[in-house]
């Protein structure tokens, strides 16, 4: 077995992006790493520049990798271009080292290898990261945890609906902090086994996660959370605004795109409240 990969690391435009992807795959890419402004940047990760996407592209030998270097440079003058050779490494330790457990009022939320460590004080939410998005540690999720645990103590017993639960991190942590029924939905089959798994390791093993459409959600609930992208908020607005009684809490929202974001939810009667930043990220707290 080699004792090498070689990573080709495109920065470019991000109108380009999708292009680049297919020339990479048709160059012999053995897989494609996509960082864009519509995607959460992991802990560690270099985010892209404003208005480019960053395409990682992994190769076995040298020269398919300089192939392919080659043949970017040729299609996309404009892109910055670097090809690396590192050591095989250990990657399931490598991505442990990214993943740290966060505190949030009364919640503690990480990963298996310092569940040990949780405060005894804390509620403690237990994820594997494995391939769906939510660990805690992320701007977003924190940001969500804090509006789920500020929701909780002023309404016990309260229904919540996670729409895009990716981990099943935020349906856990209300369940934890008290609330009734919980209902969390994912398009994503693999988020919902994980998600349903997390609720077992959890203690949480009532929680009603699946794949259903919001449409076939018959229930409206107290807090309906929607940690997803800004353009599919904007897209399932009617649908996220249809389901909640009392209060909505938006999250995976760069703060650029906030103004549009608030338009979409104002257009359907929401009121938008304080809300919350941390970083580049930014909730969006409405009332009915």
């Amino acid at each position: 077995m080699s004792q090498t990969y070689l990573s080709l690391t495109v920065d470019i435009a991000e109108e380009a992006s999708e292009i680049l992807q297919d020339l990479l795959h048709e160059s012999g890419a053995l897989g494609l790493e996509v960082r864009d402004s519509d995607m959460p940047i992991m802990p560690g990760v270099r985010a892209p520049a404003p208005g480019e996407a960053i395409v990682v592209a992994y190769f076995e030998d040298r020269d398919t990798a300089e192939g392919a270097r080659d043949a970017v440079a040729e299609s996309h003058p404009n892109a910055r271009i670097a090809l690396d050779e590192q050591p095989q490494q250990d990657w399931s330790n490598e991505w442990k080292s990214l993943i740290k457990s966060v505190q949030v009022g009364r919640l503690w939320v990480g990963p298996p290898w310092e569940a040990e460590n949780a405060p005894k004080d804390k509620l403690r939410i237990v994820i594997e990261p494995k391939m769906a998005f939510g660990t805690g540690d992320h701007p977003t999720t924190a940001l969500c945890l804090a509006a789920v645990d500020d929701f909780m103590a002023t309404h016990p017993g309260a229904s919540v609906l996670d729409v895009g639960t990716g981990t099943g991190v935020l349906a856990i942590a209300a369940k934890k902090l008290g609330a009734g029924l919980v209902v969390g939905t994912d398009n994503d089959p693999v988020c919902v086994e994980l998600a349903r798994e997390n609720c077992t390791d959890n203690a949480t093993p009532d929680l009603d996660i699946s794949e259903r459409e919001l449409t076939q959600v018959p229930e409206t609930f107290d807090l309906v959370l929607a940690n997803i992208l800004a353009n599919t908020l904007i897209e399932l607005a009617p649908l996220i605004v249809a389901k909640a009684k009392d209060r909505l809490v938006l999250a995976g929202v760069l703060a650029h795109q906030r103004v549009d974001v608030e338009a979409a939810f104002r257009k359907l009667g929401c009121t938008v409240l304080a809300g919350a930043q941390q970083g580049e990220w930014v909730r969006i707290d409405l009332q009915r």
